[in-house]
């Protein structure tokens, strides 16, 4: 099953149908929202919004554990995150969208792990996102003649401030290329609940390293924001039978990310941890 984080705009897709609000579990605590669950060309499809209906969450207080967590435990296998970024680079203008092939995490006050003391794992982050859907991303963008570029490194920072001028040069001089504030630790869960995971950047503006970025009115951002949100539909209506009908999906790596990741020895696990991560690493931890 699909599923998508991101911002309400991005759920009214027409031809999604019997559509329903569903109260998502979690060990994890709330997760940001319910989620919409709906069919597209009759294949089920999840939206969660990842700051909740009507933006009331902040970056830094999103529960992302429980959002992959809960996303995990209604069927999702492939998640596409959609994301309103900053642009660090000149050739990056606003509008343009870009699947991200890295990350550095810059964020401080964030649950990363649904592990720790008790049930210690360790999952690989060279390549945070999925190169199979990657690809469906881009080949479906590209049939829509989206602004598209493929690969990308996403610096994420805490917030909820923008960066300062220094901060942005800093950025740049490491070679990032797009500044956001969300798609950490969601990444990394999602790899530790083996989900499948990609992200769409949607630039919306110059981050102010940028000589007009003083320039760039409200108005001009939320038409950018608008626009974005519209190709967002649009994409995603077009890569999800993409998705659904990839066959190889089953055997990609992603979903095989805990196979040899829990040192802990079966002896010394904490027996309530394991409850929790009865979604996350039940495969493992039932066999």
């Amino acid at each position: 099953m699909l599923g998508i984080i991101g911002g309400s705009g991005v759920y009214n897709i027409e031809g999604l149908e019997n559509t329903r609000w569903v109260k998502a579990e979690s060990s994890f605590g709330e997760p940001s929202d319910e989620v919409l669950m709906g069919e597209l060309n009759g294949e089920s499809i999840a939206f969660l919004p990842r700051h909740g209906r009507g933006h009331r969450i902040s970056p830094s207080d999103i529960n992302f554990r429980a959002n992959i967590d809960a996303l995990k435990r209604l069927g999702v296998t492939d998640v596409v995150s959609v994301s309103a970024v900053g642009s660090l680079r000149e050739h990056l203008a606003p509008g343009t969208f870009v699947i991200v092939d890295q990350f550095i995490d810059r964020t401080f006050a964030r649950e990363k792990s649904f592990f720790g003391s008790g049930m210690v794992a360790h999952v690989s982050m060279a390549r945070p996102v999925c190169k199979r859907l990657g690809d469906h991303l881009e080949a479906a963008a590209r049939q829509m003649e989206i602004n598209v570029v493929r690969g990308g490194t996403y610096l994420v920072m805490e917030g909820m401030q923008f960066s300062s001028l220094a901060e942005s040069e800093l950025y740049r001089s490491w070679g990032c290329d797009v500044i956001g504030m969300t798609n950490m630790p969601e990444a990394k869960l999602a790899r530790e609940a083996e989900l499948c995971y990609a992200t769409v950047a949607m630039v919306t503006d110059y981050d102010c390293w940028h000589p007009d970025h003083d320039h760039v009115t409200v108005e001009a951002i939320v038409k950018v924001l608008l626009e974005n949100a519209d190709r967002a539909r649009g994409l995603v209506k077009s890569v999800a039978p993409r998705v659904q009908n990839d066959a190889a999906g089953c055997e990609c790596g992603c979903r095989h990310a805990l196979q040899y990741a829990i040192l802990t020895a079966p002896e010394a696990r904490d027996p309530e941890l394991i409850e929790k991560l009865s979604a996350v690493a039940g495969r493992i931890l039932n066999r």
